[in-house]
C-alpha cells in the first residue's frame, strides 16, 4: 500500500522516560535503564531488566480495581503503563479508533484480549471509538501492521484520524520463568539472551489534508509500509530462512516511490538474539540497492530492555522525532520482527517531503 498518512501526534512511556520528547532524548544520549532487578533467575541470581519504579506509574482507576473480572497482574500493569502515552498522543476532542498491538505470547495467568479496549478506556480517561477500534495480538510486530491497517482506514476515508500503539511488559514471573527455560534471557554465563523491558507508545495519525484543516505542523509522514509472514520463526519447526523480513521488505520498496532517495537510518527490532541479526542480514543483502552504504543503524532495546508490542510504534516515534528535530535524515525505515511469524516494517520521511 502506498497511501500517505502523517504522524500528528506522539506519546510514550518507556523505561527512559515518561513522555515521548524525554524518551527521545534519552535514547539519543545512550542513557541505559537497565540494571539489576529484584527479581531472581533460576540460579538465585538477580535477573538484568529495564523496569519502572511502580511510582512512576498512575494507579488503575477504583472502578478497575473493584472490577467483577479479576484482573491479572500483568494486565493491570499494561494498563497503568498505557495511561499517560495515550493520554499524551490523543488530540482533545477527539474521539479516533484505536489500533493497538498487545502480546502475542498467552499470559500465563491468562489471555489479554479485545476487553482490555474498553478497560484502558476507563483507565486514562481518553473516549477513544470502541466500536471501530482493534487489537493485535502479535507482540513486536504487531504495532507496524497495526500502522498497516490505520493507513487503509484513512485511505478508504472511515476516519480523518486514527491512533496506533502497543502496550507490553515482561514483569510476570511465570512469563519470565518460561523464557528462562527456553534459554532466551540474558542471564548470568549466558553468550546471548535478551533483557526484558516495558512500556508503551501511541501514534496519531491522520491524512494531509486533515494536518492542514487542522493547522499543525506533522512530526513525520509515513511513506511506505510492508509486512509478511516468516515459516520457519522461533517456535516453528519449518527451517528458518529469514525470508519474512525480507519479503515485508520487498512489498514496501515496491510500494515507495521509484525516485525516492536511499534509506539512512534504520531502527531495529535488534535485542540480543543472533536469530534476528541473521535475519536482518538476509532482508539488508537482498534490498542493499535501496540502503545508503553509510548506514545509521539504531536498535533502542540496548538501553530500554525489549518492550515486546509496544516496539514497533516506539521506534517508530523515536524515528519521527528524529526527523522534526532535524538530528536524523531520511528516510528512515522503521522494522521489528515477532516470535512467531509477523514481520512488519515502515519508511517514515520528513512530513514536508511529502
Amino acid at each position: 500500500m502506498n497511501e500517505i498518512a502523517d504522524i500528528l501526534s506522539i506519546g510514550m512511556t518507556t523505561p527512559v522516560g515518561l513522555t515521548a520528547g524525554a524518551s527521545a532524548a534519552a535514547a539519543r544520549a545512550g542513557i541505559s535503564r537497565v540494571k539489576l532487578s529484584s527479581i531472581q533467575d533460576s540460579r538465585l541470581q538477580p535477573l538484568r531488566a529495564a523496569f519502572l519504579e511502580d511510582e512512576y506509574l498512575p494507579p488503575l482507576t477504583k472502578g478497575l480495581r473493584f472490577d467483577e473480572r479479576p484482573l491479572t497482574s500483568r494486565y493491570r500493569r499494561m494498563l497503568r503503563l498505557a495511561t499517560r502515552a495515550l493520554q499524551e498522543a490523543c488530540p482533545d476532542g477527539d474521539a479516533p479508533p484505536l489500533f493497538l498491538a498487545l502480546p502475542e505470547t498467552p499470559n500465563p495467568e491468562g489471555p489479554i484480549g479485545a476487553s482490555f479496549l474498553e478497560h484502558l478506556s476507563v483507565q486514562s480517561g481518553v473516549k477513544f471509538d470502541l466500536s471501530q477500534s482493534r487489537v493485535f495480538p502479535l507482540g513486536r510486530a504487531g504495532g507496524l501492521v497495526a500502522m498497516e491497517s490505520a493507513c487503509q482506514a484513512l485511505r478508504e476515508g472511515r476516519f480523518r484520524t486514527v491512533l496506533v500503539g502497543g502496550v507490553d511488559t515482561y514483569l510476570d514471573l511465570g512469563l519470565l520463568g518460561a523464557l528462562e527455560m527456553e534459554g532466551r534471557l540474558l542471564v548470568e554465563g549466558a553468550l546471548e539472551g535478551f533483557i526484558p523491558g516495558e512500556g508503551a507508545a501511541f501514534l496519531c495519525l491522520g491524512t494531509s489534508r486533515e494536518a492542514r484543516r487542522r493547522k499543525c505542523a506533522p512530526l513525520a509522514r509515513l511513506l511506505a509500509l510492508g509486512q509478511d509472514k516468516e515459516p520457519g520463526h522461533l517456535y516453528s519447526q519449518e527451517p528458518y530462512r529469514g525470508e519474512g523480513l525480507a519479503r515485508a521488505l520487498g512489498r514496501l520498496f515496491a510500494a515507495s516511490q521509484a525516485h525516492r532517495p536511499r534509506v539512512r537510518s534504520v531502527y531495529a527490532s535488534f535485542n540480543g538474539e543472533n536469530f534476528w541479526a541473521k535475519e536482518w542480514g538476509v532482508a539488508h543483502l537482498r534490498h542493499s540497492q535501496h540502503f545508503e552504504d553509510h548506514l545509521h543503524l539504531e536498535h533502542p532495546i540496548e538501553c530500554m530492555g525489549d518492550l515486546g508490542a509496544a516496539l514497533g510504534p516506539m521506534m517508530s516515534g523515536l524515528a519521527a522525532l528524529g526527523l522534526d528535530k532535524g538530528y536524523r535524515a531520511g528516510p528512515i525505515l522503521v522494522w521489528a520482527s515477532s516470535d512467531r511469524e509477523s514481520r512488519a516494517a515502515v519508511l517514515l520521511g520528513e512530513a514536508r517531503g511529502g
